[in-house]
């Protein structure tokens, strides 16, 4: 079916159509394909395929220079990416470091915050019970102050309600006695 399409294609050119014969300088189709395999001549005597050639072998030279100088780059960003992500591991591991040594000192300063506490609360509960001491032994010597000095105003006012100025008199020379006699 191909074939003969093309078939009626060529038979449906202007070649065909044009009267008259092929071969003469009157049709214009048969002018036309000289000046065609002219031009075609002269590119060919320029050297234009040559250098088309020479063009395009250099673009492919530069192309694969390229495709070099990509590939080489893609070895080094995988290179690079390779020691980043080492370095990466690496800091990672560092961050793990830290942070476990950190949860040490922490705990560490925790149970020394602990005993500092236990410490300072002794210690503070043996100034108090100190205190407290202090405090009770103040309050029993003047609980005793207080009862010498009643005992004594109540032996006064006993005395001085049982005594006579004879006893009085004897009582003062009896001191003096006892007194001098410790004097000497």
């Amino acid at each position: 079916m191909r074939k003969l399409t093309v078939l009626f294609a060529l038979l449906a050119s202007p070649a065909m159509a044009a009267s008259g014969p092929f071969f003469s300088l009157q049709n214009t189709n048969f002018v036309v394909l000289i000046a065609f395999l002219v031009f075609l001549g002269i590119l060919v005597y320029m050297g234009v395929p040559k250098k088309l050639t020479g063009m395009l072998d250099a673009r492919a030279v530069q192309i694969k220079a390229e495709l070099e100088e990509a590939r080489a780059l893609r070895e080094e960003a995988k290179t690079i990416l390779a020691s980043y992500e080492r370095k990466q591991k690496d800091v990672a591991e560092q961050a793990e470091r830290i942070v476990s040594s950190a949860k040490e000192e922490a705990m560490a300063a925790a149970a020394q915050a602990k005993a500092d506490l236990k410490d300072s609360i002794a210690r503070r509960l043996k100034a108090a019970e100190e205190q407290i001491a202090s405090a009770e032994a103040g309050a029993v010597r003047q609980v005793r102050e207080q009862a010498i000095s009643v005992a004594i105003a109540a032996a006064g006012d006993i005395l001085s309600k049982q005594m006579t100025a004879d006893g009085a008199k004897a009582s003062i020379d009896d001191a003096i006695e006892q007194v001098g006699a410790k004097m000497h």
